[in-house]
């Protein structure tokens, strides 16, 4: 049987990989430290999914491995010999990297850093696919030109109909610590693609969403939005009007491109992954679906000052995706998400 390696397995997207995979056949190894946890308090703690993970996956095992241990990861993967590699462990806010900045710089990079030159070390052959994020553009979508509708940004160049592509400057822009320490983790991984030869992939995700996720205020938008709208406690707005837009993929499609890169992997390549202009949203609009699937009111307020860095409308140009994969194609459509979200959530709360 083949082998996959999953950092970060008890999170979102960790997670999902690890039952796919598990389904296609592998055996699978999940590295995770619960550091979400102590990096977000209690409600980041990720401990109840990995003991799902446990119950419902056949042939998983997981390792209690912090990827800043260079020796551990080393040691670990050189005994596994993984068919493929998946990267999703990472400190994903860019509000708290501000305030702990060698933490968030030691987990990102560094930790990317440890991962690549193990696996070149131990099994070059096998494809390594890191979960990056749309931060690496910075602010520098913001200066689209845009248009203001009802409830929504939206942009107003029709060089952008489509969105954000994988073209896109990084430079000369405000990216927030965790962007800075993202931009680093993807160059070294397109960098050992085509230096080493390699077959990476950078994953450059919008809203990373799905009814396992443990989201929080300063990561998770939809989970938290959701969970705090069936909880009645009051959600902040953090500045452009609630207009600001997110497109919002399911951890479900996520594991099905990464199991279409597997499957005939390149070297260095980079992907912007996220639902695309058919499954964005506005934080407004994202407080009448919440309302629809749950039955309660929003409850809100606002404030001017937005987040540093923060996009006012970004969705993902997904054409280069489909044209290397033509067989993938989003599945879960926003609607589905947040119906699995509230479900979730309901059983979570109770």
């Amino acid at each position: 049987m083949k082998t996959l390696l999953v950092t970060g397995s008890s999170g979102l997207i960790g997670s999902e990989v690890c039952i796919y995979f598990a389904e296609q056949g592998y055996i699978v190894h999940g590295i995770d430290n619960n550091q979400r946890a102590v990096f977000f308090g209690p409600q980041g703690d990720t401990r109840w999914n990995q003991k799902r993970l446990e119950n419902v996956t056949k042939h998983f095992h997981h390792h209690e491995i912090d990827i800043r241990d260079r020796t551990g990861i080393c040691e670990r993967l050189s005994k596994i010999k993984p068919n493929a590699i998946i990267h999703a462990a990472a400190q994903p806010s860019h509000d708290l990297a501000a305030r702990i900045p060698f933490d968030d710089f030691d987990t990102n990079a560094v930790g990317t850093l440890n991962l690549l030159e193990a696996a070149r070390q131990t099994c070059p052959e096998s494809p390594f696919i890191h979960m990056s994020t749309n931060k690496v553009y910075g602010d520098a979508p913001n200066h689209i030109p845009l248009k203001e509708l009802d409830t929504r940004w939206d942009y107003d160049d029709p060089a952008y109909k489509h969105g954000i592509s994988e073209t896109f400057t990084i430079d000369q822009s405000k990216h927030s610590l965790f962007g800075a320490s993202k931009v680093a983790a993807d160059i070294m991984v397109q960098e050992y693609g085509r230096y080493f030869d390699m077959p990476t992939c950078c994953l450059r995700g919008g809203c990373l969403t799905g009814p396992n996720h443990s989201g929080v205020e300063l990561h998770g938008f939809l989970s938290y939005l959701i969970k705090c709208n069936m909880e009645g406690r009051t959600y902040t707005i953090y500045g452009y009007k609630g207009k600001q837009v997110r497109d919002n993929i399911h951890a479900l499609d996520v594991a099905r491109f990464m199991w279409a890169f597997v499957q005939s992997p390149r070297c260095g390549e980079v992907y912007n992954l996220g639902g695309g202009k058919n499954n964005s949203c506005s934080i407004l609009e994202a407080f009448d679906l919440a309302a629809q699937y749950s039955n309660k009111k929003m409850q809100y307020t606002y404030t001017d000052q937005n987040r540093e860095g923060d996009h006012i409308c970004y969705y993902s140009d997904l054409r280069k995706m489909k044209s290397h994969y033509p067989n993938w194609d989003i599945t879960k459509t926003l609607e589905d998400t947040f119906a699995e979200i509230v479900a979730s959530w309901q059983k979570r709360l109770i």
